[in-house]
């Protein structure tokens, strides 16, 4: 029967001390939500944290809406929010940089 068919899917989260990633079998077009709901249980023993309900999702590094239909051999990623903007943290550095060399520029002059 057609609609009993199943697929494999995976769902990860990862902090910078420690990832999961969780092996499901789903029923053949699951969606990005219902991937979740199988896995909240694990996830939220191993991250109490974790705020599933908020969390942006994507598959496969695209993010994706929950009611996206999943393929066999998906992986839907839970992502953390940003502690810094990555663009901002480069321009901070650059500036830094120009600073320093400056310095050294105005030492070597006096």
């Amino acid at each position: 029967m057609a609609g009993d068919e199943k697929m494999n899917v995976e769902v990860a989260y990862a902090r910078p001390d420690q990832q999961l990633i969780l092996a499901l079998e789903l029923p053949h077009g699951a969606s990005v939500a219902e991937a979740l709901a199988a896995a909240s249980g694990p996830l939220q023993e191993r991250f109490p944290e974790l705020d599933l309900a908020a969390a942006e999702v994507g598959v496969f590094g695209k993010a994706v809406t929950r009611s996206q239909p999943l393929q066999p051999g998906d992986r839907v990623e839970i992502y953390r929010k940003l502690v810094a903007d990555p663009k901002e943290v480069r321009k901070q550095r650059a500036a830094e940089g120009r600073l320093k060399k400056q310095r050294r520029e105005d030492a070597a002059g006096d």
